[in-house]
């Protein structure tokens, strides 16, 4: 069912749902998703992504997120000069990356500290995103509800363990 904030929109800092809203909630994501203090972060911008990404604010969209702002944030427009201040260092990249929604960009993120994070999502429209991919592996969720992912061996019991883990919490 289609809800009235679906048609109106999500509140926002312009110009468009899918090239800021979309773009500041896939950073914020991938940034969570990697939980770690960043040194560098590099934006593999796909598609419409890549041929606006400047004219449309989806580069300091997606560096806000990643800066933890959300899409309502009147900061996004300054966000690349608080990355510099933050001493985060980003780079812009456009690329292919193949039979994928228009509005993708693959994230990756260099902690200080330990293993890069790879994150793939789209802007969907509407402010709505989809990740589907974390660290090479492919998955599907829009982070609209919370949402775990585990890999691990399919084995009886395992769903069970995990379930029984997060109602101890």
């Amino acid at each position: 069912m289609v809800g009235i904030f679906d048609v109106i929109g999500p509140i926002m800092v312009g110009p468009s749902s899918s090239h800021t809203a979309g773009a500041a909630r896939l950073g914020n994501i991938a940034s969570r998703i990697c939980g770690k203090d960043l040194a560098k972060v590099e934006f593999y911008l796909h598609g419409s992504f890549a041929k606006t990404y400047r004219g449309h604010g989806t580069d300091k969209a997606l560096l806000g997120g990643i800066l933890g702002m959300l899409p309502s944030d009147e900061r996004i427009r300054n966000s690349d000069i608080i990355a510099q201040e933050k001493g985060l260092e980003y780079d812009y990249i456009t690329a292919d990356l193949g039979d994928v929604h228009p509005n993708t960009v693959k994230i990756i993120m260099y902690p200080k500290e330990g293993a890069f994070c790879e994150v793939i999502g789209s802007s969907v429209g509407g402010g709505n995103i989809l990740i589907t991919s974390v660290n090479g592996m492919d998955i599907e969720f829009s982070a609209e509800y919370p949402t775990i992912v585990t890999k691990h061996i399919d084995k009886p019991g395992i769903v069970a363990q995990v379930t029984s883990l997060l109602s101890t919490y």
